[in-house]
């Protein structure tokens, strides 16, 4: 099966020429798509800051709000 590649500029283009009701079918598959991938992305974050409490004794669960922010400051200002 053949892949057509084409640049951004073509998509768009193509996009453009769609009837408003298929512009907006793809504009919310894609929405869709995004609100997926960012789901995941939030999933795996959770599950590594998790685990980064563990290997330092602390209960993810167990802390406030407050003190999980705090506990990301201080994980992005390690050396």
């Amino acid at each position: 099966m053949s892949v057509l590649e084409l640049t951004n500029d073509q998509v768009l283009s193509l996009m453009r020429q769609l009837p408003s009701a298929r512009k907006r079918e793809a504009l919310l598959a894609l929405a869709e798509e995004a609100e997926t991938r960012h789901e995941e992305r939030m999933r795996l974050a959770e599950a590594q800051l998790r685990r980064q409490c563990a290997e330092r004794g602390l209960d993810w669960d167990r802390m406030s709000e407050n003190q999980r922010e705090e506990f990301v400051d201080r994980l992005l200002h390690e050396d």
